[in-house]
C-alpha cells in the first residue's frame, strides 16, 4: 500500500488544496465563484441603496453589506461543490469511508480498518456517545453484511449489552447508505451514552483491539486528503 502524502496544515494551505481538488472536477470553479460574487454584491448593493439611500453612512453600510454577503454566498457555494469533487474523488477508493469517517470532528473517535477480509471487503469503527458504528464497505454488500456481523458480535461481547452496537453497510443498493449521506446519517444516531462510559467503553475496545492478529490492509491508494480539505471549508 502506498504512502499517503500528509495532509496540509495550515488554513491557507488547506484552502489551495480544496480548491485544486474542486477544479480537477469542477474546471469552472473559479469562474462560477467570481461570477456568484458580483452577482449577490451588486444585487445587495442595489436593494441596500433602495433602503437606505446615498448618504455617506449609507454608502458605507452598503459596501459592507455587500462584500459580506458576496462572500458569505461564495463560501457557501465553494463548499457545497468542493464536498461534491471530494466525494467524487473518494468513491470507489479502497478505504472511501474511512476518509469520510475523519469528517465527524470532535466527539468520535475513528479506527479504519478494525475488520477486513480475503475479498478486501473492509469494516472501519467509529466510537463516540451513540455508543460504537461500524461501517462496512466491499465489492460485495452480501459479503460485507456478514463481515459487519461477525464484528458486531466481537464489539457486543466486549463492550456489553447496555452500549450500542450500530452497523451500517455503505452502498448505493436498497437498505445500503450512499456514501455521500454516511456523515449525515451517523450524526443521527441518538446519544445513548455518558462521557464516563465512552471512557470506560474505549478501555474494552483497547482490549479487543490487542486480542486481535495483524489484519492486512488491502493493498490500493487509502484516501487522505478530504479531512483537510473539509476544514478549510468549515473555518
Amino acid at each position: 500500500m502506498s504512502t499517503p502524502a500528509a495532509a496540509p496544515t495550515g488554513r491557507i494551505a488547506q484552502m489551495r488544496q480544496a480548491y485544486k481538488l474542486t477544479k480537477q472536477y469542477d474546471p469552472r470553479i473559479g469562474l462560477i465563484l467570481f461570477a456568484t460574487f458580483i452577482v449577490v454584491a451588486a444585487v445587495v448593493a442595489g436593494l441596500s441603496i433602495w433602503l437606505l439611500g446615498t448618504g455617506w453612512l449609507a454608502i458605507t453600510a452598503t459596501v459592507v453589506t455587500s462584500l459580506l454577503s458576496a462572500f458569505l454566498a461564495t463560501t457557501i457555494l465553494f463548499g457545497r461543490r468542493a464536498e461534491k469533487a471530494m466525494f467524487a474523488q473518494v468513491e470507489g477508493q479502497i478505504g472511501a469511508a474511512a476518509a469520510v469517517l475523519q469528517m465527524l470532528g470532535r466527539g468520535w473517535t475513528i479506527a479504519p480498518g478494525v475488520g477486513v477480509n480475503k475479498s478486501q471487503d473492509i469494516v472501519h469503527r467509529a466510537i463516540g456517545r451513540a455508543g460504537v458504528v461500524l461501517v462496512g464497505e466491499g465489492k460485495s454488500l452480501s459479503r460485507t453484511k456478514n463481515l459487519l456481523v461477525t464484528e458486531a458480535k466481537k464489539h457486543e461481547r466486549m463492550v456489553g449489552e447496555t452500549i450500542p452496537v450500530t452497523t451500517i453497510l455503505v452502498g448505493d443498493a436498497e437498505g445500503a447508505t450512499p456514501l455521500p449521506k454516511l456523515v449525515k446519517t451517523v450524526r443521527k444516531l441518538p446519544k445513548a451514552i455518558s462521557p464516563a462510559e465512552q471512557t470506560e467503553m474505549m478501555h474494552k475496545i483497547k482490549a479487543l483491539d490487542a486480542m486481535r492478529p495483524n489484519i492486512p490492509m488491502p493493498r490500493g491508494p487509502m484516501p487522505t486528503s478530504m479531512k483537510g480539505a473539509r476544514k478549510a471549508m468549515r473555518g
